[in-house]
């Protein structure tokens, strides 16, 4: 993670050295919110671990991740900044609500505005300077006077304004490097500050680099900070709102809602519960489908099990032990479609089984029915299934149920086919059933149980209609 940064000229910066401070800040497991880690720590505790590190001649770079940052995750040279930093701080009450709905545990509130002042007194009680760089010209000298008004011992390396052309980068980052500077607090907004920081890190020798956003207006004096009373109710983004109501109106108004959903949606995955939703509006559907298909076939049912008897006076279903769920067996229940020494034959035809591999199919299998074959044909065979699905042992889109015997012959990548319910249909089922090898079939089955969802499973109902009148595959 770290990187090996150009080694100063200036003498009063030590050498760069890695950075050990996840050994030492006192901190408990990380934050875990939108596929980033966010530091979990106490302020005091975080601003004295940065002065110190400062001190020791340790790099980082320091991001700070807020709100309106997770809503700017969509721009991919914003979030490989991020990937890039090393320490990620939360900011603000819209992380901690994150943190709350996801069950992530959160230590305090690291923005950079509450940072400041502790990491300035810390800064200047272990003798490392500070350089601000930041927004219109004067500002950055105004919070820079600020500081060193609350903390006399501070040593300010230097400020400079925001508003230069990337022509001047050059130019600025010697700036900046003659300064000797052991902290440069940067602060363009996002995300440009952090796209900024990203691209020259390597060429900056201060040892701390942070992105802090518009805190230097605030302590310049150019923009009142919040009374300590929206402060502590999370509403510090209302008073921003009114002070500039134009430039915030799309971040707040629009933002802040967009981020509350995307914090639940986020809470609401990582607790588990999408998949528990997910689970639960699938047997519903199960329940719903199979039992008005169970009402609405009845008449076609009862004729396939009069021409079964007809044909040669067996029974009508054919049970079978099936391997579900977890690797769970149950009673599979299917139209007999085959004669009823079907099982004790096998032995003497599965030579000739048209598929290689541990699944055996036959074209002309010689043990199917009359019936049987035209039963097949039109997957109408598969129909008492439905009952299996009533039942919970099975789901209307699902891999096909496995044979004992099969299961005993899978490869452990092939096992992960068993992690789901089985089903009447499925992704082979509708791109070829029979005429795709098993370890094809194997495959689609796990990619399946692996993506599915509700508009998957509709689709591939909706194919299962074609798939079945054209028979392609069915014997």
């Amino acid at each position: 993670m770290f990187r090996n940064f150009r080694t100063p000229s200036d003498a009063l910066l030590p050498p760069a050295v890695a950075n050990p401070w996840r050994a030492r800040l006192d901190q408990g497991q990380p934050t875990r919110l939108f596929d980033l880690e966010l530091v979990n720590a106490r302020r005091a505790a975080m601003a004295e671990e940065l002065a110190a590190m400062a001190q020791a001649g340790e790099c980082a770079t320091i991001q700070f991740v807020n709100a309106h940052c997770i809503n700017s995750l969509h721009d991919p040279a914003y979030r490989q900044a991020l990937a890039a930093a090393d320490m990620l701080l939360p900011d603000g009450s819209g992380l901690k609500l994150a943190a709350k709905l996801a069950g992530q545990p959160m230590g305090d509130n690291l923005n950079s505005t509450d940072l400041l002042p502790d990491l300035c007194h810390h800064a200047a009680r272990r003798g490392q300077s500070v350089f601000f760089l930041r927004g219109k010209p004067g500002v950055a000298a105004a919070a820079a006077r600020a500081m060193a008004t609350a903390e006399p011992q501070l040593r300010v390396a230097g400020t400079a304004n925001g508003y230069f052309d990337r022509a001047q980068d050059d130019a600025m980052i010697d700036r900046i490097n003659a300064s000797g500077a052991a902290i440069l607090l940067v602060g363009f907004g996002v995300p440009l500050q952090e796209t900024w920081i990203a691209e020259v890190r390597h060429r900056l020798n201060a040892r701390i680099v942070m992105g802090v956003g518009g805190l230097v207006d605030y302590y310049s004096g150019a923009i009142p900070r919040a009374p300590l009373a929206f402060r502590a109710v999370g509403c510090e983004w209302v008073w921003r709102l009114l002070q500039e109501p134009r430039r915030l109106f799309r971040r707040y108004v629009i933002g802040n809602p967009l981020f509350v959903a995307r914090a639940l949606a986020h809470g609401w995955a990582a607790r588990g519960l999408d998949r528990a939703a997910s689970l639960a509006g699938k047997r519903a559907f199960d329940l719903l489908s199979a039992g008005l298909a169970l009402l609405v076939l009845a008449p076609i049912l009862a004729a396939v099990a009069l021409a079964i008897r007809l044909e040669d006076g067996g029974p009508v279903f054919f049970r079978q032990t099936r391997i579900g769920a977890g690797g769970r067996p149950f009673s599979m229940w299917k139209f007999r479609s085959m004669h009823v020494d079907a099982e004790a034959r096998l032995a003497a035809i599965r030579a000739l089984s048209d598929r290689a591999g541990t699944s055996f199919k036959m074209r002309d299998d010689p043990r199917v029915t009359r019936v049987g074959r035209l039963l097949r044909r039109l997957s109408i065979d598969e129909l008492p299934q439905l009952i299996n699905i009533v039942a919970g042992d099975m789901t209307v889109v699902g891999p096909r149920p496995a044979l004992v015997r099969e299961v005993l012959d899978y490869t452990p990548a092939q096992r992960r086919r068993l992690a789901g319910r089985p089903g009447l249909t499925c992704t082979w089922q509708v791109s070829g059933r029979a005429e795709i090898p098993f370890a094809r079939q194997a495959e689609l089955d796990i990619a399946y149980l692996e993506g599915r969802n509700f508009l998957t499973d509709l689709m591939l109902i909706l194919q299962t209609v074609p798939a079945v009148l054209t028979a392609r595959g069915a014997y």
